[in-house]
């Protein structure tokens, strides 16, 4: 059984067909070609607790060639129910907005059942505090692509379904049936796909610092699917 991904007008014109995602850690990518990938990196953690917001930044350091493309992720976690406005969340979002070079900005954030309304508030809210030129895309659990379709709607140009580290009761789908998620896809290089996204666009997770061969593999591994 294949993956079924209806072909979409790219969200992200101009931006390279992979991204590499660079975690909490210290990362030399300067041997990446600015035009055949680019750089999606943790800019920042924004914790929800006790109905405030506290901001953790990226400590680590990035390198990358000169004109690379950046993507400012910001992960969001909760540490119990009491949230804070959804526009001071959407506030300490934004900022990573401001860093020097990006020039697109994701949101990284595993929202509840509960939470989904919440997270819908805080995406309008962000959107509106952005500048027109900053593209906004979001992670997704692949659940979120399936049936219920609670994300139509979103003011996001994708959402990106990972798929990999699925939690219980995920699963790989078949059909990803909401627009927003046929466009682009995540993977990861330690857990190899028994069928491979058709996704024009793949971000790739490293458990690892990323190296040129290790780069230099998984683009390979990404020729064989398109």
């Amino acid at each position: 059984m294949a993956f079924l991904w209806p072909r979409q007008a790219d969200p992200l014109p101009g931006f390279p067909q992979v991204f590499l995602w660079a975690w909490e850690r210290p990362e030399n990518l300067e041997f990446l070609d600015p035009h055949a990938a680019g750089v999606a990196f943790l800019a920042r953690t924004v914790c929800l607790r006790g109905g405030g917001v506290s901001v953790r930044p990226r400590l680590q350091p990035l390198r990358y060639a000169p004109g690379a493309v950046l993507m400012a992720v910001v992960r969001v976690e909760t540490q119990d129910s009491n949230l804070p406005p959804a526009d001071a969340t959407a506030a300490a979002i934004a900022e990573a907005a401001a860093i020097p070079d990006v020039r697109a900005l994701q949101v990284d954030f595993d929202a509840t059942l509960s939470q989904r309304g919440y997270y819908r508030d805080l995406l309008v809210d962000l959107r509106r505090r952005l500048p027109p030129s900053i593209p906004l895309s979001m992670t997704a659990l692949t659940s979120w692509c399936e049936a219920d379709g609670w994300i139509a709607g979103l003011p996001v140009v994708e959402a990106v379904p990972m798929l990999f580290r699925m939690g219980a009761g995920e699963r790989p789908a078949r059909t990803f049936r909401p627009a927003l998620c046929q466009s682009s896809a995540g993977v990861s290089v330690d857990e190899p796909l028994r069928e491979p996204p058709s996704a024009a666009r793949l971000y790739i997770f490293n458990p690892r610092p990323w190296t040129e061969s290790t780069y230099r593999a998984a683009l390979r591994e990404v020729r064989k699917w398109h």
